[in-house]
């Protein structure tokens, strides 16, 4: 017994004598990796395909003990082409963790677009719009009548903004009422807002795959929502049975929202972080005066 606990921390001695801090790093990159890959599979139904997965190896495992050949023969021609598949089963998943990514921190720092535009020029552009899409979601509370708005945030919603009509406008309560009239060609569909201004109406959504959500919500609100699971975007929804006003964003619908609240919600997730005296830096996302929003 003392030979094996001299030798175990011999073991153990010789192991911290050739550990680096770069082994450190090592781990703990992996096991960040590692988590977030088991967070994701959790949020997702891919939780469900990865059982199915396991279930697989299991009885490859117990087929070549066996030594059931047929079986084992067939599972390991699956397995061979298993890199593709699995690629083409977790295809969202993969896509959802890839957009994430790109819209962390380090993210930020990466941009596509061409020229850019002063913080505070930016930011009254973005309060305007906060005020008129808010002034506008109360407007249509009252009257009861739906609406289904789309903020872009740092993905760029090109191929929704294809399925609509260009609008190009600047934000107003007259424009955006206008827009969602019961009478209107364009109100069906959902208005997406892109650099403080209405890029496009009448543009179709994602609906949401999740099983969580509740029955009692209707087509615009599981659009909102998945919506908000395909991107970073701020929906903003209005019920037009109770005039409920909704905010969807990171896959998660919350109601019931007021003036100030709303104003409060959408002024935490659009504007920019306050300059301190003195710094200058510029904006991501591309605001032109000419040639504004040329690309999608």
């Amino acid at each position: 017994m003392e030979s094996f606990f001299s030798e175990t921390f011999h073991v153990i001695g010789n192991l911290i004598k050739t550990f680096r801090v770069s082994d450190v790093l090592d781990i703990v990159v992996v096991s960040f990796i590692i988590y977030n890959l088991i967070k994701l599979v959790r949020e997702t139904r891919a939780e469900q395909l990865v059982k199915g997965i396991l279930i697989l190896v299991v009885a490859y495992v117990v087929s070549w003990q066996l030594q059931l050949k047929m079986l084992s023969s067939l599972l390991s021609n699956f397995f061979q082409f298993s890199v593709l598949a699995m690629l083409m089963v977790f295809q969202p998943e993969l896509r959802r963790a890839l957009e994430q990514i790109g819209r962390s921190r380090l993210g930020k720092y990466w941009s596509f677009g061409g020229a850019t535009k002063d913080e505070e020029i930016y930011r009254k552009d973005i309060k305007r719009c906060i005020q008129a899409v808010v002034d506008s979601a109360l407007s249509l509370q009252k009257s009861k009548t739906g609406a289904l708005m789309v903020i872009e945030r740092q993905t760029k919603l090109g191929d929704i903004i294809n399925t609509g009509t260009i609008v190009n406008a600047i934000p107003s309560v007259p424009i955006i009422g206008n827009i969602f009239w019961n009478k209107a060609p364009l109100h069906d569909g959902a208005m997406v807002i892109r650099d403080g201004m209405i890029y496009a109406a009448g543009c179709i959504l994602p609906l949401t795959k999740s099983d969580a959500v509740s029955i009692d919500l209707g087509t615009r609100h599981r659009a909102a929502i998945g919506m908000s699971e395909n991107s970073d975007a701020v929906v903003v929804v209005v019920s037009e049975e109770t005039g409920t006003i909704s905010v969807a964003k990171n896959g998660i619908l919350t109601r019931n929202y007021t003036h100030d609240s709303l104003t409060a919600e959408l002024e935490r997730d659009l504007l920019p972080e306050e300059m301190e005296p003195g710094e200058r830096r510029q904006i991501i996302p591309s605001l032109r005066k000419g040639k504004k929003n040329e690309k999608k």
